[in-house]
């Protein structure tokens, strides 16, 4: 990890909330789709063709699992034609002369689409964890598409870190309701904040500081960098967009969300240190400064000598050195190692005729 200055170090001892984005941050980023759901009559292969089309004019990681999977079924490409991102919501675009509208619930509110039956089947999609893209095609429901984003292997052990320091977690996203809790309660997440456009995400983090918390904030998005700049402690991941990087005032290089409550232990184990050695620095001199003025000579007859006074400077600035490297011994959590790979199977010794298993019976 990454502290970019000294006040982000200090800061880090002192969070009291950590708020986390769910794609890419607690999960890997990499959405597969599970689910093609039709309606209408419609084939399911020409509402990926469509949805497809428009999907690869976006950049956002569910658009570019769309993509990836119709390519996988090698299934004939269209364009788009009148693109338009919405920010938050999904996007449009005319393909093959049809207005074709693939995103959330705001956006079929938005294009004036009733849901009709599918309503139901995007429920359960999002009970189940996985989130449903709404597809419209000329002003009518034409389908959904649901997508799985994995956690990352050790999304619910930093949790667990987080509430052994006594530190809140937050998730928050622009995922459904549900889905999201789906999520925040497998990994154990205290808080959860979704259905948040990319341009609020900074005024959430403003409400948590507004209630007295000192609140961090760990992203990897372009979306994401005024939330980092807006939080007390910005923390970006390694793999993610420059913008967040360049914003986060600690950059987490292995892209692994248990550096988090690592980095929080590290700031509360160094500002310790300081404390510890600038009392002792004080208690030192407190003592030893009136000695050697002869301030306790005519009672005491207690004097420091000047050869004594500079080895007993030297052992002062020995223990402070000393305290200091005493934070190599500090207790920092540890990956579980990855599952054992199956044992391999020996492969089966060729019985050929005429050795002693490969006779006739």
């Amino acid at each position: 990890m990454l502290f970019k200055n000294a006040a982000a170090l200090e800061t880090a001892a002192s969070i009291h909330t950590v708020v986390m984005d769910k794609t890419g941050t607690l999960t890997r980023g990499e959405p597969e789709v599970t689910d093609v759901i039709t309606a209408g009559g419609r084939q399911e292969d020409e509402l990926l063709r469509l949805v497809a089309a428009v999907e690869r004019e976006s950049e956002h990681p569910l658009a570019a699992a769309i993509v990836r999977h119709s390519r996988a079924r090698s299934m004939a490409s269209a364009s788009a034609q009148e693109f338009v991102n919405v920010p938050g919501h999904g996007a449009t675009a005319t393909v093959d002369g049809r207005r074709v509208a693939v995103g959330n619930r705001r956006l079929m509110e938005r294009e004036g689409v009733e849901l009709g039956p599918l309503a139901a089947r995007r429920d359960e999609l999002a009970a189940g964890g996985r989130t449903a893209v709404i597809a419209a095609v000329d002003g009518r429901a034409a389908g959904l598409i649901g997508l799985a984003d994995a956690p990352r292997q050790t999304s619910a052990q930093a949790v667990a870190e987080l509430h052994a320091l006594g530190v809140e977690t937050v998730m928050l996203t622009g995922d459904n309701r549900a889905t999201a809790e789906h999520i925040a309660a497998r990994l154990g997440i205290d808080t959860v904040i979704a259905e948040v456009l990319p341009g609020d995400k900074a005024a959430k983090i403003a409400e948590l500081q507004r209630d007295g918390r000192r609140v961090a904030m760990v992203g990897d998005g372009v979306n994401d960098a005024p939330a980092l700049a807006q939080a007390d402690l910005g923390i970006a991941i390694g793999a993610g967009t420059d913008v967040a990087i360049e914003t986060a005032g600690l950059v987490l290089m292995r892209s692994d969300p248990l550096d988090v409550p690592t980095a929080l232990r590290i700031g509360r184990g160094t500002l310790r240190k300081m404390r510890q050695s600038l009392g002792w620095a004080i208690g030192y001199n407190a003592l030893a400064l009136p000695i050697a003025a002869g301030v306790f000579e005519p009672a005491l007859g207690l004097v420091l000598r000047p050869e004594i006074a500079a080895l007993s400077m030297s052992g002062s600035s020995v223990i402070v050195a000393l305290n200091a490297l005493a934070l190599k011994r500090l207790r920092l959590p540890e990956a579980p190692p990855p599952p054992a790979a199956p044992p391999q199977k020996a492969p089966a010794r060729p019985v050929t005729a005429g050795s002693p298993s490969g006779g006739a019976r």
